[in-house]
């Protein structure tokens, strides 16, 4: 069943509306024309999961409207990646002549990239045991052979089989340079790559012209901070959850960066060690010297509640704010408080999900 509202026909007036709609809720602030960066109007999801539904000897992809719950068959999927599309039936025939891979089946998560790599993540309601390794490692072998580069990963209660790796590598192309991402199942990153890419060259953009060093808040995988890392002589950044630490560690040597650091710490704590206010070994244990830095820029990526009132304060001790958001509502909470010292200079749209009321913004602030 196709989502009428879901059409590449109603892609960019979709788009204006969104723009019209995040121009009015911050016109407050005396903002500045907003930049609007588009979405392929489909196949731009890199991630994408869908149940999986067993009727007699059939057996096919299904999912669920989120308001009346009524399921529906899913076939093709515009949102999802060209790759995705292109890998799902395949693997739901493979499977469904299978009884040791289609036995209580009940999800079937991907993950792809850019870069032309894919992870499917096969999720049972039983125990998984040799015979599935062995049909799983055939039923990769059958696909690569078929021309993908594909990964399979098994789980199940308390269980977790990985056949190979549990990652994807992504190449994203800001201006001329081309970056490598490590990407872990489960782990967050950045589901429409073409935007992503586009988010990245917009923060270089904005920062070009910058001096000294970068603090980072919430900094994920080092996506934003491999990209920067090229406008300031250091980059100091803070992330609490530890795989997405240790695939920035991996994405720093990847691409042969020198003048990153990455410390796992949430930005509450971070902001405590700034003020002085506690000492935290992990730092003393890194050789990190908060004072050495010379930080006039700061850049913070939140979850989607925003930060608190005390992060925000520290915030404003820097000259520049750049701030990417994906809830307009808490985005609004911090600028009444960020615009009392700062003013801003660069607005912008990314739509990293078409068709939807989800909008991710990026904000640049000067000090006045």
């Amino acid at each position: 069943m196709a989502n009428p509202i879901m059409d590449p026909a109603n892609y960019q007036q979709q788009l204006d509306d969104k723009a019209q709609r995040l121009t009015e809720t911050f016109a407050e602030f005396d903002v500045p024309e907003l930049e609007v960066f588009p979405s392929p109007a489909e196949n731009y999801r890199m991630r994408a999961e869908f149940r999986v539904w067993h009727e007699g000897d059939e057996m096919y992809y299904v999912m669920f409207d989120q308001a009346t719950r009524e399921k529906y068959r899913v076939d093709y999927f515009l949102p999802a990646s060209r790759l995705i599309n292109d890998v799902m039936p395949l693997l739901i025939e493979a499977m469904k002549e299978n009884d040791t891979l289609r036995r209580k089946l009940f999800q079937v998560d991907f993950l792809s990239t850019l870069s032309g790599e894919i992870l499917v993540s096969l999720l049972y309601h039983r125990q998984l045991d040799g015979e599935w390794t062995s049909e799983a490692k055939a039923l990769k072998q059958r696909l690569n052979d078929e021309g993908f580069n594909l990964n399979i990963i098994g789980r199940a209660r308390k269980m977790k089989i990985v056949l190979d790796q549990e990652h994807v590598i992504e190449k994203l192309k800001v201006y001329d340079d081309v970056l490598t991402y490590q990407q872990v199942e489960n782990s967050f990153t950045q589901p429409n790559g073409i935007v992503a890419q586009k988010m990245l060259e917009w923060a270089v953009d904005s920062t070009q012209d910058s001096q000294g060093d970068l603090l980072e808040l919430y900094c994920g995988n080092g996506n934003f901070s491999l990209a920067l890392a090229k406008n300031f002589n250091r980059v100091l950044a803070t992330e609490l959850a530890k795989p997405s630490v240790d695939s920035a560690q991996y994405n720093i040597a990847a691409n042969n960066i020198e003048n990153v650091q990455i410390i796992r710490m949430s930005a509450e704590d971070f902001t405590e060690a700034m003020e002085g206010k506690r000492e935290f070994r992990r730092l003393q244990d890194k050789g990190i010297d908060l004072k050495s830095y010379n930080c006039n820029t700061i850049f913070v990526d939140p979850p989607r509640s925003g930060m608190d009132e005390g992060t925000c304060k520290m915030v404003q001790g820097y000259e520049r704010i750049m701030y990417i958001s994906c809830n307009p509502d808490t985005l609004k909470e911090n600028l009444a408080l960020l615009t009392q010292t700062h003013r801003i200079t660069r607005f912008a749209l990314f739509d990293q999900f078409p068709y939807t009321h989800h909008m991710e913004a990026g904000v640049f602030l000067e000090r006045k």
